[in-house]
C-alpha cells in the first residue's frame, strides 16, 4: 500500500533530515529543525515527525534527542528523489503539493538537474513521439532558447499542459505538437512562464507490478 501523501513542510521536514544526515551522519535535534524552519515550538516539531512516522516515512525513540530512523530511502549520494506528478501542475504553486503522486529514486546522471520531475503521460498526448499512456516523462527547467532543433518541451496552457517539438527556421521558432488529437497549428509565440522546461528521459515499466517508491531528498 503506497505511503499517505505528505503535506509541504512534513516533505521539506523530511528532505532536510535527509540532507542533514548525509552531511554529519546522524539525525539533527528537534530544536535543530525548529530553528531551521522557525518553529519556535519544540512540540510542534514533535507532531510533525510523527505525523511522519504515523505516514510510515519515520521510525521514532521519543526518549532520545536523536531518536529518529528514516524508513525505506536510498541514502546513497548517488541517488536523488524526483516527484512523480498524476497530471502536470497546472501553476507552479502546485508543485509538491496534491498532484504528487510518489517519489522515484534516480539515479543522479538520470535525474537531470535541480527542480526536475516526473509526470505520467496521459493518452496520446506525445504519442507522436512514441510516448505510450502511462510512461513517466522527466521534465528538465530551461528556457527556450536553450532547446535544441528537434527536443520536445512541456508549455502551460490555459487548458493545461502540451508536450511540443521544437522546429527552428527561417520564420524563427515554432512549436509542433507531439498529441495526434490536439489542432496541429503550430505555436509560434509562447512566454518564458509558458515554457516549463524540456522532455529529457523516458521511463517505461513493461509489466503491470508497481513502481519501487522511496523518497530521498535533493
Amino acid at each position: 500500500m503506497r505511503n499517505p501523501s505528505l503535506t509541504e513542510i512534513e516533505r521539506k521536514i523530511l528532505d532536510y533530515m535527509v540532507v542533514y544526515l548525509r552531511t554529519n551522519t546522524y539525525q539533527p535535534s528537534i530544536r535543530e529543525i525548529g530553528e531551521e524552519f522557525g518553529i519556535k515550538s519544540t512540540k510542534t516539531v514533535s507532531e510533525h515527525l510523527q505525523a511522519l512516522a504515523d505516514k510510515g516515512f519515520l521510525e521514532r525513540d521519543p526518549s532520545r534527542s536523536r531518536g529518529v530512523r528514516i524508513l525505506g530511502m536510498d541514502l546513497s549520494p548517488q541517488t536523488v528523489s524526483i516527484p512523480c506528478y498524476r497530471s502536470f501542475p497546472r501553476t507552479p504553486s502546485e508543485r509538491g503539493g496534491d498532484l504528487v503522486e510518489m517519489h522515484l529514486t534516480l539515479d543522479r546522471r538520470l535525474a537531470g538537474t535541480k527542480g526536475s520531475f516526473l509526470v505520467r503521460a496521459r493518452g496520446d498526448e506525445v504519442a507522436a513521439i512514441g510516448v505510450e499512456d502511462g510512461d513517466f516523462l522527466l521534465i528538465e527547467p530551461a528556457r527556450l532558447e536553450q532547446v535544441e532543433e528537434g527536443r520536445t518541451v512541456a508549455v502551460r496552457l490555459d487548458d493545461g499542459a502540451g508536450y511540443y517539438r521544437v522546429v527552428r527556421g527561417d520564420n524563427g521558432v515554432e512549436l509542433h505538437s507531439t498529441s495526434v488529437g490536439r489542432d496541429a497549428t503550430p505555436l509560434r509565440s509562447v512566454t518564458a512562464e509558458q515554457v516549463v522546461g524540456r522532455v529529457t528521459a523516458l521511463f517505461r515499466r513493461f509489466d503491470d507490478l508497481p513502481a519501487s517508491v522511496s523518497v530521498v531528498a535533493h
